[in-house]
């Protein structure tokens, strides 16, 4: 038997739009429902509507990151495996290419001696219906038996929701280059290494001594500090990369190596600048 159930039908109201008088009229000529249509509706429709409506806040996936990153610190793999999807996609500062078996496993354990933090900065959020990007910065605290070491880092990651939860799917991180420690040089030999080197014709840096500091200068840009991180190794601020000089059978400076890695880029030396 047809059933009257206004405090439902105020709820359906609502639902449909409430002031729009279009869906007014609509609902209006939908006030009686059979007792199995109402509970159709109360049952699928509604929390359908309900699930359709879940978000998550910026405040919520910085709260799990955090964690993320805390239960590292911790050896606790719990919050890897609540928060990981299963087909997760992870590519480290490395270059490699990890699952969620791979980083439950690393997050494990901690090795013996090591204390570490992690602060979150810089962040960034994109959230859409089902997708949510966090792009920041991480900070790295590093004690290894006392002794302080550490790097910044930038992550950025996806989120999708599958069924209701939330998970992170993929993630990629670069490391912030930095500038090793400057060392002793060797300020005898800085006369040898001054002169002028060509990698093409055309195109040549100069090397120069003044006061016992040593600059590069490549064609018309800015000349820079060569500082020794070890006699005979040297680097540039801000810049990756070592420059060193190579030596002939004769032990004269021939050429200026610009090595980044494992790759080298050679300048011969074509004038000795004058003293």
């Amino acid at each position: 038997m047809p059933i009257r159930l206004s405090v439902v039908s105020r709820g359906l109201y609502s639902w449909f739009g409430g002031r729009d008088s279009t869906r007014q009229e609509v609902f209006l000529k939908l006030k009686w429902y059979s007792a199995e249509t109402i509970f159709f509706l109360l049952i699928f429709i509604l929390p359908c509507r309900a699930h359709a409506g879940e978000t998550i806040t910026p405040e919520e996936l910085l709260r799990r990151t955090q964690n993320l990153f805390n239960a590292i610190a911790a050896s606790d793999i719990a919050p890897w495996e609540k928060y990981l999807a299963a087909d997760c996609m992870y590519f480290d500062e490395k270059g490699r290419a990890l699952n969620k078996s791979d980083l439950v496993k690393e997050a494990a354990q901690l090795p013996k001696g090591y204390w570490l933090k992690f602060t979150i900065e810089k962040t960034q959020v994109r959230i859409f219906d089902a997708t949510a990007i966090l792009s920041y910065d991480i900070v790295e605290d590093l004690k290894i038996y006392g002794q302080q070491l550490g790097a910044k880092y930038h992550m950025t990651d996806t989120w999708i929701r599958r069924n209701g939860e939330w998970q992170l799917t993929a993630a990629q991180a670069f490391r912030y280059y930095g500038d090793p420690a400057t060392g002793d040089a060797d300020v005898s030999k800085f006369a040898d290494y001054a002169g002028t080197y060509e990698l093409a014709p055309g195109l040549t840096a100069i090397v120069s001594v003044e006061e016992e500091t040593l600059y590069y200068q490549r064609g018309d840009n800015p000349r820079e500090v060569l500082y020794a991180e070890v006699p005979g190794l040297f680097y540039r601020k801000g810049v990756e990369g070592r420059i060193l000089f190579r030596m002939d059978t004769n032990g004269k400076v021939d050429a200026l190596i610009s090595r980044r890695n494992h790759e080298d880029l050679i300048w011969k030396k074509v004038l000795q600048q004058e003293e």
